[in-house]
């Protein structure tokens, strides 16, 4: 469940409603990548957040905090951070034809910030080193985020958590007994633990934690939409060799796109729910 722009939103957010110190934010962002970068796309970005341009040397990760609280303006009492998590077919929050709505869908997620003066939105993506002998880019260790000067739009959309943790539980059935009926195709199944590997991917998440803010039931929901989404990911890679034909692998994968809906719906209602929670006396 956890990406970097999940960090950036809660701890962020966390430290702008004066719920968590600007270590905090630096900590949480530490545990993706040793070394930020931050750039403005555009010179809108840089006029809004002080960042350098046109010369778009590379800022460092302090500069974060710097473009979060420049980019949010004065505190109304109400979250300026939402997160995007874009998908082919569903972009909600993202500007329609903008350079910022390309990329976010490219890596699948981003920040947005929304103020009286308008919006910024942020984008991650990890660093490379070109080889010097034509062999894949390897990662550099660092993460970089641009910043783009986005047009006003509505608020950011608010989820009723309610309703998302009643879906997911109906995924989290779903979910299982596809888990299962991948796992009883004998020989053509690929994985021989899939379980095994479902804890493994849970356990990368529990290095990531929320701000104490947070209320429990949408860290219950964010756990949930984690256990659905490690066996949407383990049962993509073993279905099993006896689904040869095309139409069947189709059929397999329809059989879990709508439970992807469900964990980025509830993830958002998670995500929105925390963030407001900040600001709540």
């Amino acid at each position: 469940m956890w990406c970097p722009s999940v960090s950036l939103a809660l701890w962020g957010n966390a430290w702008l409603a004066g719920r968590a110190a600007p270590d905090d934010v630096l900590d949480a962002l530490s545990l993706w990548a040793p070394h930020h970068r931050v750039t403005a796309y555009d010179l809108g970005a840089a006029n809004r957040t002080g960042l350098p341009w046109p010369d778009v040397d590379d800022a460092g990760v302090v500069s974060i905090l710097q473009v979060l609280r420049m980019a949010a303006g004065a505190r109304t009492g109400r979250p300026a951070l939402s997160l995007v998590l874009p998908v082919p077919g569903d972009v909600r929050g993202l500007p329609p034809g903008s350079a910022f709505a390309a990329d976010a869908l490219a890596v699948g997620e981003a920040v947005r910030i929304e103020s009286e003066d308008g919006a910024i939105g942020l984008v991650p993506e990890y660093g490379e080193t070109e080889d010097a002998y034509g062999d894949e880019p390897e990662p550099d260790g660092s993460l970089s985020w641009t910043v783009y000067s986005l047009p006003s739009g509505p608020a950011a959309e608010q989820f009723d958590l309610g309703a998302a943790e009643l879906e997911l539980r109906s995924a989290v059935r779903t979910a299982a007994e596809q888990l299962t009926t991948l796992r009883a195709g004998g020989p053509g199944a690929n994985v021989e633990d899939p379980r095994e590997l479902v804890e493994q991917l849970l356990a990368a998440d529990r290095e990531h934690a929320a701000p104490d803010h947070a209320p429990d039931r949408a860290l219950r929901v964010l756990d949930t939409a984690a256990q659905v989404d490690a066996i949407l990911t383990v049962s993509e890679g073993m279905t099993p060799i006896s689904i040869q034909s095309s139409s069947g692998v189709q059929l397999a994968g329809a059989a879990l796109q709508p439970l992807s809906l469900v964990v980025r719906t509830a993830r958002l209602a998670a995500v929105d729910a925390i963030l407001r929670s900040a600001w709540q006396v």
